[in-house]
């Protein structure tokens, strides 16, 4: 088998019909913590976030720090952002369980617009020490928010470099990202509002699992299985949530124990390596098999999927017991061939970490109404 990669978006079926169907502003404190000067937000605002050095670079469970920065994520910039290339190498280890390799499935360009076809679906964009960088995401439902959820649900190492470093910047998320389609002469020529008609949404918040903080690594690791992450973003404009601005959220599942209980799975998202080019959602379908890259943990879901890096952290669904469609993983890693996509399972880890966003804003949203 050819070597794995991380992937980075996704796209293709409706799910508008597959999940058919006052936000908090979380307070900012200076880069430096409580203590800091009167100087240290402009600083950092200014070029502060420029500075990756190993002590600049905070990298902790509580140290994610995203303040946003008036027009960054101009259309030209995001068109320019690329997606993590990263791998896990020619040689999958053998843990035993893992299923043959499934065949590839074409990647199917999604209908427009894609509000219409896939509301939930957009992308993450950030910055790292190697540029501005690109990866998919999925609005999800927030327990403690029903109708005015500001949750995203996307890969780990889209928000956190893993063991080698620490949380990305400028993190943001934009649903339905060239609504439209692409534009002929290229989105730095074209409206920030045709780019981005949902708005960009800055990040207030993110948590990823402890497993990816601590063994995720650019070839993988032990921390694959564990890879994703939960976004908490601000309002774009007023008070209206992502949720009420898009018009709905994806339900999240975290009882799926094998690949097995799967039916056929759709896999969302924006590719990005060659030969596309990140401007357009797509999609894959198939049922997951077992993908197992160490003995000592969960067993990943895998697809056949030619999508490429960029469809990272897009979301893949299934359809529950009843019919209806949750978020059961993610896109995490998949082969440098494009014939196939890999995603984390969706258990206990995950869902406490859902949890601990959702929660956080529900403490600051009931401590100010009080």
């Amino acid at each position: 088998m050819s070597t794995p990669r991380r992937a980075a978006r996704a796209a293709g079926l409706s799910i508008a019909t597959l999940l058919a169907a006052t936000a908090v502003f979380w307070t900012l404190t200076d880069p430096e913590g409580p203590t800091a000067g009167p100087g240290s937000l402009q600083a950092w605002l200014s070029k502060g976030w420029r500075d990756w050095s190993a002590d600049a670079w905070r990298g902790g469970p509580g140290e994610f720090y995203n303040p946003p920065i008036k027009g960054h994520w101009s259309p030209g910039r995001m068109s320019d952002s690329t997606d993590p290339d990263v791998s896990i190498g020619d040689d999958i280890p053998d843990a035993g369980v893992s299923d043959p390799e499934p065949r590839p499935v074409e990647a199917v360009a999604a209908a427009l617009p894609y509000h219409a076809t896939a509301p939930v679906v957009g992308k993450v964009f950030f910055d790292s020490p190697d540029g501005p960088k690109v990866c998919s995401g999925t609005a999800v439902e927030d327990p403690a928010a029903p109708g005015k959820s500001n949750l995203v649900w996307t890969a780990g190492h889209c928000v956190h470099k893993g063991a080698d470093g620490g949380w990305f910047r400028n993190v943001v998320f934009v649903p339905s990202y060239n609504d439209e389609g692409p534009s002929a002469a290229g989105n730095a020529e074209v409206p920030l509002d045709q780019v981005a008609p949902f708005g960009t949404w800055w990040a207030d918040w993110a948590q990823t699992s402890p497993q990816w903080i601590a063994e995720g690594t650019d070839a993988g690791g032990d921390g694959a299985p564990f890879d994703f992450a939960v976004l908490h973003v601000r309002p774009a404009a007023g008070t209206t949530s992502l949720e009420e601005t898009i018009g709905t959220a994806a339900p999240v599942r975290f009882d799926v124990r094998t690949a097995s209980a799967l039916g056929t799975t759709s896999v969302w998202g924006y590719p990005a390596g060659k030969p596309f080019d990140g401007e357009g959602m797509f999609s894959c379908q198939d049922r997951p098999s077992r993908l197992s890259v160490s003995k000592s943990t969960p067993t990943m879901y895998r697809i056949g999927c030619t999508m490429t890096g960029g469809s990272s952290g897009g979301g893949w669904f299934a359809p529950d017991p009843d019919g209806s469609m949750s978020l059961i993983s993610n896109t995490s890693i998949g082969s440098t061939a494009r014939t196939w996509l890999a995603g984390p399972p969706l258990g206990e880890q995950a869902r406490k970490i859902y949890r601990a966003v959702s929660d956080r804003f529900a403490k600051a949203k009931d401590a100010g109404e009080r």
